[in-house]
């Protein structure tokens, strides 16, 4: 626990796509498809932030605009390259919107740093255990203290909040709980989940493999 929860990046998260060595074949496959829609995936977002209705939430039927892009685990560090790309795209002015990155393991860590807790976390862990040090930051890494690091002032036309980080705070955070409350602060600009899982339109699985709650109002972008 120490180690998630230290001020270094996390690794990503183990491959749903992982193959035993009786299975290359099918592992190839598994691993083809899983990069094709992702690729695909990419291509479907970049996109609709070139769309004036996607950014302007219309055509939505009065839901929020709440969007899932799905990926394969296995993917995250081609995930996090493609939103530095497009970021970099949305700033030199490829793409008409600005894009906002908020990683939810960064404001993990800001919230300990707020409440000066990071560095005695290691010492914490061993006084008290994982589970009892899941515990004591569960009640200081509230779903309200995550919100107040997602949220910012000055919403502008065309802004795009791309959530990021979320096998990383598991299970600190459940992302249907966070989308629960967020939801009435982003009614102006759509909001992208990027979730190293998948999602039915109802059910989020985390990892493809944990069950991370039920959630209704979201669209899965592909």
């Amino acid at each position: 626990m120490a180690g998630q929860v230290s001020g270094t990046r996390r690794p990503s998260a183990g491959s749903s796509t992982s193959c035993r060595s009786s299975e290359p074949a099918s592992c190839r496959t598994r691993r083809e498809k899983a990069q094709a829609d992702f690729d695909h995936r990419c291509a479907v977002l970049r996109e609709r932030l070139a769309q004036p209705d996607f950014l302007g939430n219309r055509g939505l039927g009065n839901e929020v605009g709440i969007f899932t892009f799905c990926y394969d685990p296995a993917l995250e560090l081609q995930m996090r390259a493609f939103v530095v790309r497009l970021k970099h795209e949305a700033d030199a002015g490829i793409l008409p919107c600005r894009i906002v990155e908020r990683n939810l393991y960064d404001a993990l860590l800001e919230i300990c740093r707020r409440k000066r807790i990071l560095d005695a976390i290691p010492k914490q862990e061993q006084k008290r255990g994982q589970e009892g040090l899941l515990k004591q930051l569960q009640k200081t890494a509230t779903p309200e203290a995550f919100v107040s690091e997602v949220n910012y002032p000055d919403h502008q036309p065309g802004d795009v909040l791309l959530i990021t980080g979320v096998g990383e705070v598991y299970p600190f955070l459940r992302a249907h709980v966070l989308l629960d409350n967020i939801q009435h602060l982003f009614e102006d600009m759509p909001v992208v989940l990027m979730y190293p899982g998948s999602f039915d339109g109802q059910s989020l699985v985390l990892f493809n493999k944990l069950t991370d709650g039920n959630y209704y109002r979201a669209f899965d972008l592909v």
